[in-house]
């Protein structure tokens, strides 16, 4: 592929609700250009975006891909998302590197909710959005309720740029709005056609209002149109140019993704109206050497900054990085600093990406988007830049994993090797985490959602050969006591050779915190001082269990107030032994009690939904600590909730809100549980302490 440069590279982002259609977009627009020789479709698995095998047998973009094209002498870097909520860490680091969004929309269904958070995404970013209303070769799709939708949604700033003209029911072509001229679809290509009397009152309330938001973008411009002035080809392409980039003016565009259909028309604009890599100007990053802020600026000759916005944890070919250019030009065969780590990076073979496929070249300059293998520690985020001067760009701000689950191999003796997975996997996706909870002695993963983590286990069987299922984590609680007891601990044993002799009484009471609190209180010598740390040391091995269900007690207050001692047959060891023994019968008499965890949580939901929210959060025996409206049609939540009772409300909140609920949940503390839970955790735990023991 030729070199280009900032002025004619585009990096453009496809985004919608899934299924919309946003794959076989891709592909059309890579099939037009001449970049494959055929059209790929999903359901034969034969896209070039979605090339992994889970894609291929979900029949759903999971991952980010990228692939370039020329188009009227524009590389244009599509960069191809998935559409469905639990994937969302990959359209944050497509959204990181893009310069311009296309959102798709179903002609059939209408603005969705990925629609919206789409746009919202977009404009977060500051760049400029089209839309394209796919799917309008299905008899159920309407046009026009579909914009009305959108303008209702998103502002007067949306404007057709087509309408689509019907013929016994079928789609058959479209009217171009700037031009005013009719187009047949003749297979992929375009044929002229009378604009048909059927839309001219829709193509006539159309014009009239791209012709004002065009007035709208100068001010000779704006005196033109009141004069009752024509504007020309030139003006008013300038015009949507500079209204796109600013975002008042929307392009809304219309065809059939899968049967190629009104495709060329959007490449054109993007070509036409869409910045490139240099409109889109200068970036803002941190000189790492004096941490005052360096403007970045798209020119191939200047220092080198570059960030990794993607890592592909390949089997065979081991770490693919994937990178946006931002200044500088970066060479094969060359050596670049992490500003991240401070560290120097080997760059060896440079790569362009199209889906899986890897070409070669020698050198990637500002504005462009590559691949790097083998990258030593490098990560997604991180600022690949010059060694004479770094410089730190802006890493990719991602969703915290907020549903977690526990593995269990299927097959004994495989633990070494779904560690071993579960990390390399955890450098591909910085939305999922994976640690081991020594209390419960469960390893956790945890993602955005529970199909997020199922295709966590289904790559970690295709790449690493290891089967798991996922089980719903152990919950750590806590055991503590209610009163103040005074007990005895007496061990004594008497074998050939000396015996074994430990006495003590120790009083056991609420701490008033959570530590453990150890005292003494001896008088007369009844102990001798060498046995405290025994008696102590047997104590905080003792709280590891509890007397109830076996979990670990907090709050504990023990003070040693008397005891005796046999001057041969007394030991450390039998002091310990005491201690324990003490235990034992002190929390039984103490009136132990089991405690929950208790989260803080907080819920950001649209007002709508407001009451179904509350109301599931009391079924969960939470606590409804306040609900404020935030503007925008959404209010907030804040509640105490037992965290076992939100193991999937990462999932619930999704179905109850359509996808527009956000939450945080945070551990707070530990507190007493109703009896009744109380009585069902207890017998629950001694039935698996029972299984254990056989």
């Amino acid at each position: 592929m030729d070199k280009y440069g900032a002025d004619k590279i585009k990096n453009v982002i496809l985004m919608a609700h899934g299924g919309a259609g946003k794959t076989s977009f891709a592909e059309a627009m890579l099939f037009n250009a001449g970049a494959t020789e055929r059209l790929g479709k999903i359901a034969d698995g034969t896209t070039v975006m979605d090339y992994d095998p889970e894609e291929t047998k979900r029949a759903i973009s999971i991952n980010t891909a990228v692939a370039p094209f020329v188009w009227k002498n524009k590389k244009i870097n599509i960069i191809d998302t998935p559409g469905y909520f639990d994937f969302v860490g990959e359209v944050k680091e497509g959204m990181r590197v893009a310069g311009a969004a296309i959102i798709l929309v179903s002609g059939r269904s209408g603005v969705a909710v990925g629609t919206e958070l789409s746009w919202e995404y977009a404009k977060e970013k500051g760049i400029p959005v089209a839309f394209f209303i796919n799917k309008m070769d299905d008899e159920n799709a309407n046009f026009a309720t579909t914009l009305s939708a959108l303008k209702e949604k998103f502002g007067t700033a949306v404007a057709p740029f087509q309408v689509p003209v019907r013929e016994d029911g079928k789609l058959i072509g479209f009217v171009d709005i700037v031009q005013m001229k009719g187009y047949r679809y003749d297979g992929a290509k375009l044929s002229d056609m009378a604009v048909p009397d059927s839309v001219s009152a829709e193509l006539e309330e159309a014009r009239g209002f791209l012709m004002e938001a065009i007035a709208e973008t100068d001010e000779a411009l704006m005196e033109k149109y009141f004069e009752g002035e024509e504007f020309t080809a030139e003006e008013m392409t300038l015009a949507i140019k500079k209204g796109v980039k600013v975002g008042d003016i929307v392009p809304v565009f219309c065809g059939s993704a899968t049967a190629n259909r009104g495709i060329t028309p959007v490449m054109d604009a993007i070509s036409d109206y869409f910045p490139t890599a240099l409109d889109n100007g200068d970036n803002v990053g941190k000189d790492v050497k004096t941490g005052e802020d360096k403007v970045i600026s798209p020119d191939p000759a200047a220092p080198l900054a570059a960030i990794v916005f993607k890592t592909i944890a390949d089997q065979f070919v081991g770490k693919i990085s994937i990178f946006r250019v931002y200044s500088g030009t970066i060479k094969a065969d060359s050596t670049v600093l992490n500003a991240n780590t401070g560290t120097q990076e080997k760059i060896g073979k440079l790569l362009i990406m199209r889906g899986k496929k890897q070409i070669e070249v020698s050198e990637l300059s500002a504005g462009d988007i590559g691949a790097v293998t083998k990258l030593a520690v490098t990560q997604t985020g991180h600022t690949l830049c010059s060694t004479a001067s770094p410089v730190l760009l802006d890493g990719i701000s991602f969703p915290q994993p907020n549903l977690s689950l526990a593995i269990k191999p299927k097959a004994k003796g495989d633990e070494e090797k779904i560690s071993s997975g579960l990390r390399k996997l955890e450098e591909e996706d910085p939305c999922y985490k994976v640690s081991n909870n020594t209390e419960t002695r469960q390893q956790i993963i945890s993602g955005v959602g529970e199909q997020h983590l199922d295709v966590i286990v289904s790559k970690l069987k295709a790449k690493f050969g290891v089967a798991v299922d996922l089980i719903e984590p152990k919950v750590p609680y806590r055991e503590t006591l209610r009163k103040k007891v005074k007990v005895q601990g007496r061990h004594k044993k008497q074998s050939g050779g000396h015996g074994q002799f430990g006495d003590v009484w120790i009083e056991f009471e609420p701490s008033g915190g959570e530590d453990f609190v150890f005292e003494t209180n001896i008088f007369g010598g009844a102990v001798p001082k060498n046995y405290f740390p025994a008696v102590e040391k047997g104590l905080r091995e003792c709280i590891q269990k509890g007397v109830l269900a076996g979990y670990p007690v907090v709050g504990l207050k023990a003070t040693l107030v008397d005891g005796s001692y046999h001057p041969v047959d007394s030991s450390e060891m039998a002091f310990k032994v005491a201690a324990s023994l003490a235990y034992k019968e002190g929390l039984k008499q103490a009136g132990p009690v089991l405690l929950e965890p208790i989260g803080s949580l907080e819920v950001i939901i649209p007002e709508a939904d407001m009451g179904d929210i509350i109301g599931d959060v009391n079924k969960r025996r939470g606590r409804i600590l306040g609900m404020n409206p935030i503007g925008g049609g959404l209010g907030k939540v804040e509640a105490e909730v037992p965290m076992s009772e939100m193991h999937k409300y990462a999932t619930d909140l999704r179905s109850m809100t359509g996808g527009r609920g956000k939450f945080t949940l945070q551990f707070e503390r530990y507190e007493e549980a109703p009896q009744n839970v109380a009585q069902e955790i207890i017998t629950k735990a001694k039935a698996e302490q029972q299984e254990d023991d056989k």
